[in-house]
């Protein structure tokens, strides 16, 4: 089989490795001239190929570009006569959704959200193994042919992905809490850290795993962040009105120099543990 490859950045790239290990042939196309010249000359796609080329040519295509272009894409491919199954890996759905549900070739395309990444971009950023043993979530499937969903489900689970199913709706809510809060928040902490420390070198000096680890996702790329968050504002908003009240609670316990409720506060976010991998 061969699959086409749009974006071959951090998920597209890892998505052709992971796919290549599985002896598919990979073609990619990409809208930056300088990332599909990278991505072949590391061997991530094997060829770079036209839009149109992947559409005539390719069995399967995965569309993995930002939010604000995904619909745009995804129409173009359908619109091209082509006969392959096509899936998209963003990070939202609602407005994919409602953009591509009346289209007349709708039952070809699948919605997708692999679970997995790293705080960098680019075809340099592609990693073997990304999706390995995480989770991916199927949308809308009651507008995909059913043998297009299981042609998708298919090559997830073979690349050693778990995959679940979600509603468009649930599951923008549900990236709201899991993932999209937690950049925020690196963001936010990254930023009150650089704007107290203005010695730079200071900041490196005592930065530790604590502090590197919770600020890592304020590496991402803001390109990538931005139109996510403006597609999902609505439920960025609500976590962050729930998360700007927890941090509230702490201060107020600090104030009153309430040490128990510090203390039960976080005794209470212990109870997450038992709920991650």
């Amino acid at each position: 089989m061969t699959v086409g490859i749009v974006g071959t950045g951090l998920i597209g790239g890892s998505f052709a490795l992971a796919v290549k290990e599985l002896g598919y042939t990979v073609v990619g196309y990409d809208a930056s001239a300088s990332h599909l010249k990278r991505a072949v000359e590391l061997n991530i796609v094997e060829s770079a190929a036209s839009l149109s080329k992947l559409a005539k040519e390719c069995e399967l295509i995965a569309v993995c570009v930002p939010v604000d272009v995904v619909a745009n894409v995804c129409e173009q491919l359908l619109t091209m006569q082509t006969s392959a199954t096509i899936m998209e890996l963003s990070s939202t759905k609602g407005v994919l959704a409602k953009a591509l549900r009346n289209h007349p070739k709708r039952d070809q395309l699948v919605l997708t959200h692999p679970m997995a990444g790293t705080e960098f971009s680019g075809p340099d950023a592609a990693v073997h193994g990304l999706f390995k043993d995480k989770t991916t979530v199927l949308c809308d499937l009651e507008y995909s042919a059913p043998e297009r969903s299981q042609q998708v489900r298919k090559i997830y689970e073979d690349i050693g992905m778990r995959c679940v199913e979600q509603s468009s709706e649930p599951h923008d809510l549900h990236v709201a809490y899991v993932s999209h809060i937690s950049h925020i928040s690196s963001f936010a902490l990254s930023l009150t850290v650089l704007e107290k420390e203005k010695d730079e070198a200071q900041i490196f000096n005592l930065a530790s795993g604590g502090f590197a680890s919770t600020a890592r996702l304020a590496k991402s790329n803001p390109d990538t962040w931005s139109p996510i968050f403006a597609q999902n504002r609505d439920h960025v908003l609500d976590v962050l009105d729930e998360y700007i009240n927890v941090l509230a609670s702490f201060r107020t316990a600090l104030i009153k120099n309430n040490f128990d409720e510090v203390h039960a506060l976080m005794s209470r976010a212990n109870a997450i543990g038992p709920l991650l991998p």
